[in-house]
């Protein structure tokens, strides 16, 4: 409680490219949801580096993917520091999934790193679930640019976003 004895909302913030989204990271962000009042998806807008999908389609598609059940959750898209970004939308917890022990170090390094940065914000794990333990962005893509279907790893939006990309 507050000062005035109004709850603060609890905010969190789900980082990432979602370059596509995939059902994994639906189901973590749902999960989010369950447990924070507000989930922000926060998009990396990375000049550096080149996705298949630009910020505005992955925004319409992570969007069109959570179909209608946005009610807490907001799309948005950034540059620069994720804790920046935190600070700007009032969060102080960071989301983020874990499909294996590897990515439990390299997001321990991540986490080290914003806590130097941002001391008041913290990172909540959410373990994937088996069904979504080696699904992948990546490996997705992957799949598709082979010829291979995605809709059992995506939405059916996405699975067809991502057969035109590939059959351009």
């Amino acid at each position: 409680m507050s000062e005035k004895g109004i709850s603060k909302k609890k905010i969190a913030v789900c980082p990432g490219s979602f370059d596509p989204i995939t059902y994994g990271h639906l189901d973590i962000i749902r999960r989010a949801r369950h447990v924070f009042d507000e989930v922000y998806i926060a998009v990396l807008n990375n000049s550096n580096k080149k996705g298949l999908f630009t910020i505005d389609e992955r925004l319409s598609l992570i969007e069109q993917s959570l179909d209608g059940d946005m009610d807490g959750i907001f799309v948005e898209s950034f540059q620069g520091l994720l804790v920046d970004y935190c600070k700007q939308v009032d969060a102080h917890v960071i989301v983020r999934g874990l499909r294996a022990v590897s990515d439990f170090e390299y997001e321990m390094q991540l986490t080290s790193m914003n806590k130097a940065l941002a001391p008041d914000i913290d990172t909540f794990y959410i373990q994937a679930r088996n069904e979504y333990s080696f699904v992948s962005s990546s490996v997705v893509k992957d799949v598709v640019k082979h010829g291979g279907q995605a809709s059992d790893f995506v939405p059916d939006i996405v699975a067809n976003a991502l057969s035109q990309k590939f059959n351009q």
